[in-house]
């Protein structure tokens, strides 16, 4: 095994065009792991810890530029107003060792339908940065997942940034594990309210082969909730529409049964998480004047 260890970006974006095979590594909290048991043994490791760039990031008006290589650590500490939702997934990512070293980009790059950041930015709204010495393009995040442990990735290409859309609105993460710490999620929820343009979006990991938005499940809520005049008057949203919100989230599941849990309990689960957090970002919206603003 070749260890590449370009010293920056451009330099990282040669050795990926010479060497399309060699597998990226920053944090390593995926890929070593895959190389200890060996489940994986790569030609080639290609080290972006040389490469500054990958660990920043830049609050703009709508949008926060998020480096390939920020630590979840960071995302908790500092853009927790930002990305809320994220921030909270953060939190369930491993243990401060983990949090330390782990990346969403290495969370997307390793495509993994378990990846704790994947229902939030599905959710708040996000967009993959993909570089190669060809160019750039930007992936939106819903189509970045192609199957299990697969992403859109060209094999020549680099995660350089996630851009997120900055919270117009509450935001949840909610997952179930077989103990309370450092354990893969049997299944996750996320969801966002965007008062900005009378929207809910969703994010669901671990219960199909790729993290996937409720999309039938926002639709109605979305028509519910506008139908119903609730974002005007910021009213309790009845049981109904919670259960038959939760019904549909579930149904967009397709998981199977592992050794974490059976397909029908996460299904059962992630119905239970999409009411609960419907239920916690309404409230919240609701409690604080029904802006953002008035949370601060």
């Amino acid at each position: 095994m070749d260890f590449l260890r370009p010293a920056s970006w451009e330099e990282a974006l040669a050795a990926k065009a010479e060497y399309p095979t060699a597998v990226p590594i920053a944090g390593g909290t995926d890929v070593m792991v895959e190389i200890n048991f060996d489940h994986r043994r790569p030609e080639y490791l290609l080290d972006l810890n040389r490469i500054p760039e990958l660990r920043e990031w830049e609050v703009g008006e709508e949008t926060v530029q998020l480096g390939a290589s920020v630590p979840y650590t960071q995302i908790m500490d500092h853009l927790r107003a930002e990305l809320p939702g994220l921030a909270l997934a953060a939190h369930t990512v491993g243990s401060p060792q983990i949090r330390n070293r782990g990346s969403v980009g290495g969370n997307l790059g390793a495509a993994s339908p378990a990846g704790d950041s994947h229902p939030a930015l599905l959710s708040a709204g996000a967009e993959v940065e993909a570089e190669s010495v060809r160019g750039t393009r930007l992936i939106p995040v819903e189509e970045f997942y192609t199957g299990v442990k697969r992403n859109a990735l060209e094999p020549d290409e680099l995660i350089r940034s996630v851009h997120i859309k900055k919270a117009d609105g509450p935001q949840q993460f909610s997952k179930v594990g077989t103990r309370n710490a450092m354990v893969i999620a049997v299944c996750a929820f996320g969801i966002a309210l965007h008062p900005a343009t009378r929207t809910v979006k969703t994010g669901i990991g671990s219960a199909a082969p790729t993290p996937l938005r409720a999309r039938a499940a926002e639709d109605f809520l979305n028509a519910a909730l506008e139908e119903g005049g609730f974002w005007e008057s910021g009213k309790i949203i009845t049981p109904s529409v919670a259960k038959q919100f939760a019904e549909l989230a579930s149904g967009a599941c397709n998981p199977i049964d592992d050794v974490r849990g059976t397909a029908k309990y996460r299904r059962h689960a992630v119905g239970i998480m999409a009411r609960r957090t419907l239920g916690w970002t309404w409230e919240q919206y609701r409690g604080t004047g029904r802006t953002l603003e008035g949370a601060a």
